[in-house]
């Protein structure tokens, strides 16, 4: 098998069948497979998920979170490359093939992702990759201060990136992450378990750093990136909580106490200013 594609689902129904039929189209004709790991729809995503009989699914009777979800696929993937690919996401017909070989040519390559677009096929900035987080960044963050200076966020966020040139970066978004399977066997993970979602990728990506090898962006490829669909089922609360936490998490694993003491000092804040916000709103 040459390629796995692993993707996870939760309420998915308007975007999933459009998925799989790419899937196919991106493959052309490499061998491949598609793991789905759905984690407790309530909507029909299973249902139809379950009309293409070829594809690997996995149910869930309860959200288990994206990283532990990605894990229960990359467990039982056969392929020589697993690509992580969420279920909003629409690939370029033979676009699999182009991306194997890039990886098969540049042995320094670890992990390769690709341009991210709208359904117009334009970049797009909130999927593109940023620099490794820093406190001051993520403490703007979670005092909420972008909202008073847009600016402040500009060198994390890569406002100066330039979509059409291949590069190396610190991180890209876990929507499309191109991972050779021998090197995930190394770490013992797909992503960090102990992430429910948020900042997984990003510490993949220092996974992959850590052990000498490049994360690269390629402009060769696009894909379609919706951004957000299951994100958007979800109350601004809980994502402020849930958010915080794995960021904690990501500061506590790479970073000295001295460090991350902020993170978990602030956290508290962020999550009350968000409760307010809520509150104002009603």
């Amino acid at each position: 098998m040459k390629i796995s594609v692993i993707t996870v689902t939760w309420n998915n129904s308007k975007t999933i069948e459009k998925q799989i039929k790419s899937v196919k189209k991106g493959a052309g004709d490499i061998e491949f497979e598609e793991i789905i790991i759905d984690n407790g729809s309530k909507d029909d995503t299973v249902e139809i998920i379950k009309k293409y009989k070829e594809i690997k699914l996995i149910q869930n009777t309860d959200n288990k979170g994206f990283a532990h979800a990605n894990n229960q696929g990359y467990k039982i993937a056969q392929g020589e490359f697993i690509l992580f690919l969420n279920p909003d996401n629409e690939l370029e017909e033979n676009s699999l093939g182009k991306l194997i070989q890039k990886m098969k040519d540049d042995k320094n390559i670890g992990l390769l992702s690709v341009k991210l677009t709208d359904k117009n096929k334009k970049f797009n900035k909130c999927a593109g990759p940023r620099r490794f987080p820093k406190l001051s960044d993520q403490l703007a963050l979670l005092l909420k201060i972008p909202h008073l200076f847009p600016k402040v966020l500009d060198k994390y966020l890569m406002t100066d990136f330039d979509p059409e040139a291949e590069q190396e970066v610190d991180s890209v978004r876990g929507a499309f992450m191109l991972v050779k399977k021998e090197i995930l066997d190394r770490l013992g993970f797909g992503f960090d378990p102990r992430y429910f979602i948020w900042f997984e990728d990003v510490d993949l990506c220092q996974e992959i750093k850590k052990i000498g090898l490049k994360v690269i962006y390629t402009p060769e490829v696009s894909c379609v990136d919706l951004v957000g669909q299951s994100f958007n089922q979800r109350t601004s609360l809980w994502k402020q909580k849930v958010f915080t936490k794995s960021m904690l998490l990501y500061f506590k694993k790479w970073e000295k106490s001295y460090i991350w003491i902020w993170i978990a000092l602030f956290r508290p804040i962020a999550i009350f200013i968000v409760w307010i916000g809520n509150l104002r709103k009603k």
